[in-house]
């Protein structure tokens, strides 16, 4: 018993000082360097894609970016269940996406949970939550503030707590992602 106790406080250790490694290398005002810390840790960073500062990260090696994305300042990525965003995607500044949950059914406080996908030229406004299990259509768009529970459609655009579809975006879409401000 007491190298199961062992074996699980030195897990928790270890997952603690690397969400502490990623959280400091946020700070750092160097995109290549974050980057490289990033890749070095399991995320999957496609090309020209760029990551701001202060992001924050669960399960990193679960959590794949495609080209030419650009994740904001202050996002929250909780990959533990898998995060999947596709190329061309916007996550403005202070996403939160999570992948895990308490199951205020479950009368032992258990957890439940899903993957969350983000399809091809997505765009997530600011201060926008995903819960788990969720997928973002392509081309959707999320407006700022919004509480994602529930699959988003291609192209459709939603808002509100919780998000209900509000319109529609144009479908013609061909722009590429390549920014990313210096010093964040």
């Amino acid at each position: 018993m007491r190298t199961s106790g062992f074996l699980r406080a030195s897990i928790l250790w270890l997952d603690g000082l690397q969400l502490y490694i990623l959280t400091v290398t946020g700070y750092v005002p160097i995109h290549v360097f974050r980057k490289f810390v990033y890749r070095s840790f399991g995320v999957k960073i496609g090309t020209s894609s760029s990551v701001h500062w202060r992001t924050r990260f669960y399960s990193p090696q679960k959590l794949i970016i495609g080209r030419n994305t650009i994740i904001g300042n202050d996002a929250m990525l909780d990959a533990r269940n898998g995060i999947i965003i596709g190329n061309n995607v916007s996550l403005s500044m202070g996403v939160w996406i999570w992948t895990m949950q308490h199951d205020p059914q479950d009368p032992d406080y258990g957890i439940t949970g899903g993957c969350v996908r983000i399809e091809d030229y997505a765009w997530i406004s600011c201060r926008v939550t995903i819960l788990p299990n969720v997928r973002i259509g392509r081309g959707a768009v999320v407006a700022a503030g919004a509480v994602v529970t529930k699959d988003v459609p291609q192209f459709a655009i939603v808002a509100g707590v919780p998000a209900v579809v509000i319109g529609e975006r144009e479908r013609n879409l061909k722009y590429q992602l390549d920014f990313h401000k210096p010093f964040q």
